[in-house]
C-alpha cells in the first residue's frame, strides 16, 4: 500500500529547493523554515541560500527537533529568498510485520508529547471514532497503514476546502482537505490510539503540481516511520524540512507585518534520472531517523 524503491536502492540523491518572494508594505519580520533537515538518514551534501536584497539574517537550528529557522527583517519593497540543496537519502526499509507499537509505559520520555492533543490535532475529540474504527485492527505498522487507507478512501483531496484555522476535527466532518489536513487527521487518529505521531513538512519528488508537501511520522518500534495518506508522492523521495506537533510548528513562512505574497516556486528532482518505473506500491516501512 505504501511506496518503496523496487530495486531496494538505499541511497538516492535529490536536488530540491524553492523561490519565495514578498512585497513589503512597511518593515516586516519574516521567519522561514525551508532548509532541509540535517542528520539521521538525510544528508545535506551541498546547499545555497540567497536573499535579495542582501539583508542580515539570523539562523538557528532547534535542538529538540532539528528544524532550521531563518529570520530577517525586510524594509519596504520586494524581498526574495532562494534556497537550493543537493540531498542524499538513505531510507531504512523494514518488513511491516516486525514493526510493533510501543507501550506507553516504555516510550522514551521525549516522545510522550506527541501523544497529546495539539492545536490542529484534537485527538481527544476523535478518540471514540478512532477506537471504534481501528481499535480491533492488530497493533503495529499495519494499523497505521489502515488509518492511511481510511483517510485516502474517505476524504477527498480538494483545494480551497480548508484554511489555516482548519483542524482535523473539521476535516473529519467535511471529508475534504489538502495534504496538511490529511496529515493532521492521520496524526489525530494515531494519538487517539496511543501511537505517538508528528507532522512533517517536506520537499516531495513526483508531487504534481510541485509545492511544499505535508506528511506524518508515527513512532513504532524504536524510530519514526513516514506515512503519506494522500499517496501523492513517493515515500523514498521525501526530503524532510521540519517536524512538530502539527502545522503550527512547521510553517514554511511566518510573517509579522503587512506583505503581499509573490508566486512560489518549489522543485524536487532525482539526481539519478527519472526512475519512475522502479517505484511500486507495496506496504513497506520507510524510516529516515
Amino acid at each position: 500500500m505504501l511506496t518503496r524503491w523496487a530495486g531496494m536502492r538505499c541511497k538516492v540523491r535529490f536536488s530540491v529547493g524553492c523561490e519565495i518572494g514578498y512585497e513589503i508594505a512597511h518593515s516586516a519580520t519574516l521567519i522561514f523554515n525551508i532548509e532541509a533537515m540535517r542528520g539521521g538518514r538525510q544528508r545535506v551534501l551541498d546547499e545555497q541560500l540567497t536573499i535579495t536584497p542582501n539583508l542580515a539574517a539570523d539562523e538557528k537550528t532547534a535542538g529538540e527537533t532539528g528544524n532550521r529557522y531563518l529570520r530577517l527583517t525586510a524594509p519596504q519593497g520586494l524581498v526574495q529568498i532562494r534556497y537550493s540543496a543537493e540531498i542524499e537519502l538513505d531510507a531504512l526499509h523494514q518488513a511491516p510485520a516486525v514493526i510493533g507499537e510501543v507501550p506507553i509505559a516504555t516510550l522514551p520520555l521525549d516522545i510522550l508529547p506527541f501523544l497529546n492533543p495539539s492545536r490542529y490535532c484534537p485527538s481527544d475529540q476523535l478518540a471514540r471514532f478512532a477506537n471504534r474504527q481501528f481499535g480491533d485492527v492488530p497493533p503495529g505498522f499495519g494499523r497505521v497503514v489502515e488509518i492511511c487507507n481510511w483517510i485516502n478512501g474517505e476524504v477527498d483531496y480538494l483545494f480551497g476546502t480548508s484554511d489555516t484555522t482548519t483542524t482535523a476535527a473539521d476535516t473529519f466532518a467535511m471529508r475534504a482537505g489538502v495534504c496538511r489536513d490529511f496529515a493532521h487527521l492521520g496524526i489525530t487518529f494515531c494519538r487517539a490510539l496511543g501511537i505517538p505521531a508528528r507532522f512533517v513538512s517536506c520537499y516531495a519528488w513526483q508531487l504534481e503540481p510541485q509545492d511544499f508537501h505535508a506528511v506524518f511520522e508515527a513512532y513504532l518500534g524504536d524510530r519514526w516511520y513516514l506515512f503519506d495518506a494522500t499517496r501523492m508522492a513517493a515515500l523514498d523521495g521525501l526530503v524532510r524540512i521540519g517536524v512538530g506537533r502539527d502545522a503550527a510548528d512547521t510553517a514554511f513562512a511566518t510573517i509579522y507585518g503587512q506583505v503581499t505574497s509573490q508566486p512560489i516556486r518549489v522543485w524536487s528532482e532525482a539526481k539519478d534520472g527519472d526512475r519512475t518505473e522502479e517505484w511500486t506500491t507495496d506496504a513497506v516501512s520507510v524510516a529516515r531517523s
